[in-house]
C-alpha cells in the first residue's frame, strides 16, 4: 500500500474528468438546439453545414426577387385592366358618334369624354414600380438561380408604341372621324389583350420559379438539419446518463481520496 501515488484517485479523477465534459458538452447541446456547438464536435459535419446555409439565404434571396417580379406584374397587370375599360369607352363612344340622329353638341359631349381617356391612357403609360417605369417596353431580367446569374426574361409591356400613339390624334366630333377612331382604338384593344396576355404568361413562369426554390430550399434544411440540429430525446438520454456518471465519479473520487487514510491504522 503507497500514500505518495494514490493511482486509484488519479483514475477516478480522469474518469470524472471525462464524464463531466461530456455533460456539459450534453448540456450545451440540448440548450442550444444544435449538436455542433463547436468545431470539434463534427468538423466536416460544420462546413457542410456552413456552406448549407448560406445557399438557403441565396435561395431567400432569389425568392425575393422573384416575388418582387410578381407584385410588378400585377401592378402592371392592374393598370392595363383600367386602360382597357377606358378603350371599351373610348370604342363605344365611337360608334355612338356615329349616330346620324345626334347633333353636333352631342358629338362634342362624346368628344370631350374621348379627350379625357385618351389623357388618362397617356398617364397610365409613365407609371412606374419603386421608380421603375412600368410600360417602357424593357423587359427585365428576374434572377431564378441563387447559384448564378442565370435567369428569366419578363416579356416587355409598352403603352407608347404607335398602336396607342395614334389615338392620341382622334377624336369622334364627328360620325367620319368616329369611324376612323374605332378602327384605331380596336387595333390598341387588340395589342392591349395580347399585352395582358404577356403580363399573365410572366406571372405564371415566375411563380413556377418561385415554388421550385421553395422545395429546393425545404430540401437543403432539411439536410442541414439531419447535420446540425440535435435530438431532444436522444440528447436527453445522454444527459441522464452523464449526470449519473458524475455523480458515481464524485463519489467514488471520494472513496478513493480516503483509502491512503487507512495507512494510518498500520502506524498505530
Amino acid at each position: 500500500m503507497v500514500i505518495n501515488t494514490n493511482l486509484p484517485a488519479m483514475s477516478s479523477a480522469r474518469l470524472l474528468t471525462e464524464s463531466s465534459n461530456k455533460l456539459s458538452r450534453s448540456l450545451s447541446r440540448l440548450s442550444s438546439g444544435s449538436k455542433i456547438t463547436s468545431p470539434e464536435d463534427d468538423a466536416a459535419g460544420l462546413a457542410v453545414s456552413i456552406k448549407f446555409d448560406a445557399q438557403t439565404s441565396r435561395i431567400g434571396a432569389a425568392q425575393n426577387n422573384i416575388n418582387n417580379a410578381i407584385s410588378f406584374s400585377q401592378t402592371q397587370d392592374g393598370f392595363l385592366q383600367k386602360v382597357g375599360k377606358a378603350l371599351d369607352r373610348m370604342s363605344e363612344l365611337a360608334v355612338l358618334a356615329q349616330d346620324a340622329t345626334k347633333t353636333t353638341a352631342d358629338d362634342a359631349l362624346y368628344n370631350a369624354e374621348f379627350t379625357k381617356l385618351q389623357a388618362y391612357i397617356n398617364d397610365v403609360s409613365g407609371k412606374q414600380f419603386n421608380g421603375v417605369s412600368l410600360f417602357a417596353g424593357t423587359g427585365l431580367l428576374v434572377t431564378t438561380d441563387p447559384e448564378s446569374t442565370v435567369g428569366t426574361t419578363l416579356s416587355a409591356v409598352d403603352l407608347t408604341t404607335n398602336v396607342y400613339n395614334k389615338i392620341n390624334t382622334d377624336n369622334v366630333s364627328s360620325a367620319t372621324f368616329a369611324a376612323a377612331a374605332l378602327v384605331n382604338v380596336k387595333t390598341a384593344i387588340s395589342a392591349l389583350a395580347s399585352a395582358r396576355a404577356d403580363v399573365g404568361a410572366n406571372i405564371a413562369t415566375i411563380s413556377s420559379y418561385n415554388d421550385q426554390l421553395g422545395v429546393l430550399k425545404d430540401n437543403i434544411s432539411s439536410a442541414n438539419s439531419r447535420i446540425k440540429d440535435v435530438d431532444v430525446a436522444e440528447e436527453s438520454a445522454s444527459y441522464a446518463k452523464y449526470n449519473i456518471l458524475v455523480q458515481a465519479g464524485t463519489a467514488m473520487l471520494a472513496q478513493a481520496n480516503q483509502a491512503p487514510q487507512q495507512v494510518l491504522r498500520l502506524l498505530q
